[in-house]
């Protein structure tokens, strides 16, 4: 307990050494950098002499020129003081504090300096936005509803987010992270509906971050979920606005990071990575359709291959009659066991979908589609592997791109392969030991302290209304269970069969 606290004082008495730090001794080291910029001027009206010191890489200056400049030449400018009501400005900060300083002109503001005062400076924002423009979705891209898509700026995506929310008890919480890099991450939740032990889980995680660098909302992901040697992602990563929106009001969490254009939504479910945005768009009965269509396209995706090498191997007996013939004429030419025909093919699946993902768009497409068809046709000629594995193999990796959530999909990958050897080492035995053993995982998993596995387990008859199926909407007033929000309730269920009985 001493040592904590020795840490703790160390920390603060370094802090303390770095407020107290000259300014002269931070601005020799600013100006090292050959962006640093610095102008020497005269008030015309008072003769008092001012430098101006800047980043030109941060600042806007056309803001300089037009809405500072022309104040501090011909204004009543005495002391800094006198800014304050001089610069028609959103801020003006005057401080000595040197670590106030630093972060400040790090972050786009101009200091301004009157000759013979060593001590204190103004500081006025100045920051030019520098990001894309707006664009359509790209990874989950919707053939019906909204298309705008999150971007690099945190601003901007607030600002995509309060239009759909347009409500006071939208919360926007900011803080700080990285040594190095000094990401701004935001915390938005609603207030009053969000459980609040839900807020502090993620807000005392995002606190408890030590990492010289932040770069992406993907490392705060890493960082905060609680099992990290797990496949199974534990929050959702989304560049859809309509999304965050939706599930801000079900009660979660969202977290945004400056310069990435994804979100991360927590807690959630297992469930909740079969189901997309574009559900809610459609009839209850078309939606849980595509969802249970989703559901055994994954599971299908995991076992055909396993299932394959399992039976030819141990099983043969399970295969009918009408069925033994031409699969065996499809394997007299195969000269390996099917473990190794399997794998052969899986990992050739693996490369071209890799190859695909990092060359150009274009190029990408091609590779994958030609890629696909001459290295399938070639290797089922040259006797290296059956046309039947061929088929499960290129209709299980279809199936794995069926889930609406990319990272899902790449957990779909990875377990496909112990679920092989298992298959190899005992049969239908091994891959039942290894169904029951991702169950037991995934039921002791959670996300931000929640099940993951719910409504399943625990059973929760309620938030299967809208999980495996999709209920109408009437039967879906309350909100899962499992967020535990300070409103359950979204609705009366009363009044939508009122509304529903006027229309028909």
């Amino acid at each position: 307990m001493n040592l904590f606290f020795k840490h703790k004082k160390k920390k603060a008495e370094s802090k303390t050494s770095q407020s107290e730090a000259p300014l002269s001794s931070l601005l020799e080291q600013l100006h090292k950098s050959k962006d640093y910029m610095q102008s020497k001027a005269t008030n015309q009206r008072t003769n008092v002499k001012f430098s101006i010191e800047y980043f030109s890489t941060l600042v806007n200056t056309s803001i300089i020129a037009e809405d500072i400049l022309p104040y501090l030449l011909e204004g009543e400018f005495h002391t800094l003081a006198d800014l304050y009501n001089l610069v028609p400005t959103a801020q003006v900060f005057v401080t000595s504090d040197t670590a106030q300083i630093e972060n400040k002109i790090l972050t786009g503001c101009i200091l301004i300096k009157i000759e013979g005062d060593d001590k204190k400076v103004a500081l006025l924002p100045a920051t030019a936005e520098v990001g894309r423009s707006i664009e359509t979705l790209d990874i989950e891209y919707t053939i019906e509803g909204p298309r705008a898509a999150f971007v690099e700026s945190i601003d901007q995506n607030i600002n995509l987010i309060r239009t759909r929310i347009p409500i006071k008890e939208l919360v926007i919480e900011e803080l700080i992270v990285g040594t190095f890099t000094k990401t701004r991450v935001a915390i938005i939740y609603l207030d009053g509906l969000t459980n609040i032990e839900n807020i502090d889980t993620m807000r005392q995680r995002i606190k408890e971050i030590d990492m010289d660098q932040i770069t992406d909302s993907h490392f705060i992901e890493e960082t905060i979920v609680g099992n990290h040697n797990s496949p199974f992602p534990q929050l959702i990563s989304t560049e859809n606005p309509a999304k965050v929106a939706s599930d801000l009001v079900e009660g979660k969490v969202v977290v945004l990071v400056n310069g990435s254009p994804f979100a991360l939504l927590g807690p959630t479910t297992i469930i909740s990575y079969f189901v997309s945005y574009e559900d809610y768009l459609n009839n209850w009965v078309l939606s849980t359709f595509i969802r249970l269509l989703r559901i055994i396209g994954v599971t299908f995706s995991i076992l055909a291959t396993p299932l394959y090498v399992a039976i030819l191997t141990y099983h043969p007996e399970i295969i009918p009659k009408d069925l033994m013939a031409p699969l065996v004429s499809s394997r007299e030419t195969v000269p390996f066991p099917p473990i190794l025909e399997a794998l052969f093919l899986e990992f050739s699946i693996e490369l071209l979908r890799e190859a695909g993902a990092r060359l150009p768009t274009k190029i990408g497409q091609t590779i994958g589609i030609v890629g696909g068809i001459v290295l399938g046709t070639a290797v089922v000629e040259a006797g290296l592997t059956s046309n039947v594995l061929l088929i499960f193999v290129a209709l299980g990796a279809l199936a794995a791109f069926t889930t609406p959530v990319y990272k899902i999909t790449s957990t779909i990958r990875i377990i496909r392969f112990p679920f092989l050897l298992f298959a190899q080492l005992w049969g239908l035995l091994g891959i039942v030991f290894c169904i029951c053993f991702f169950l037991t995982h995934l039921i002791q998993l959670t996300s931000l302290g929640r099940p993951y596995m719910e409504p399943i387990y625990p059973p929760r008859f309620n938030d299967l209304k809208d999980s495996i199926i999709k209920a109408p909407f009437a039967k879906r007033y309350k909100r899962p269970g499992y967020l535990q929000t300070q409103q359950p309730i979204r609705f009366r269920p009363k009044d939508a069969n009122k509304m529903r009985d006027i229309d028909e």
